[in-house]
């Protein structure tokens, strides 16, 4: 059975977390709405749906309902405020669209923690908060990709939802064992991070038909 935290310990960190990785999730689909050339209301609708839609699954299946997103004017108001400056300066934004990958590598690894936490608060166990913490880092990137026309990059060979995966085990496992702490939401997060980054480095892919030989 886990053991419930303290909510001195949660509440601050969730949302801290959670508001740092809307904030950049909604910066890559800002940047990526820039780079397929829609209008103000399109780089507002991706930002939202990046920043916001992984969490939003996340609480519908885990039964926070209504959503947290819908209960604190915060989570809106910071994707919405990504979106705008990302539409506004985009000429001097766009030399940075390199770095999109970097921008979603820093959402996953904060939203695996938040994720599979804020499932282990609800009561589930480590194995379905853990698939929670994957949800909620690779949501909104689904769902910003598949508007924007791309193929999601779960769904390609890149090494991406392993790194979240990753990321929540780190949480659930000391969360199960009664250890755990703010510094190991951390940790969970720069272990996430740091793989994806290693994964876009070296290329690392996952296995896929046309690898296999018969």
């Amino acid at each position: 059975m886990s053991l419930p935290l303290p909510a001195l310990l949660v509440s601050p960190l969730q949302v801290s977390l959670d508001l740092a990785g809307i904030s950049v999730f909604a910066l890559s689909g800002a940047l990526v709405a820039v780079r397929k050339k829609l209008d103000v209301v399109g780089v507002l609708v991706l930002a939202l749906v990046t920043g916001l839609g992984g969490g939003m699954l996340r609480d519908l299946l885990i039964g926070a309902v209504p959503p947290a997103t819908l209960q604190d004017w915060r989570y809106l108001l910071v994707p919405m405020l990504a979106g705008l400056v990302v539409f506004r300066f985009h000429p001097r934004i766009a030399r940075i669209e390199p770095y999109i990958n970097v921008s979603d590598a820093l959402g996953l690894g904060l939203f695996c923690v938040t994720g599979s936490a804020k499932a282990m608060q609800y009561g589930l166990g480590p194995v379905p908060s853990a698939l929670m913490g994957v949800l909620t880092g690779i949501g909104g990137g689904i769902l910003r990709d598949l508007l924007a026309g791309r193929t999601p990059i779960v769904l390609r060979q890149e090494v991406y939802a392993l790194p979240a995966l990753a990321g929540a085990l780190v949480v659930v496992v000391p969360w199960e064992l009664g250890l755990y702490r703010p510094w190991v939401a951390i940790a969970a997060a720069g272990v996430c991070i740091a793989l994806r980054l290693l994964a876009i480095r070296f290329r690392w892919e996952m296995p896929h038909a046309g690898s296999l030989r018969g």
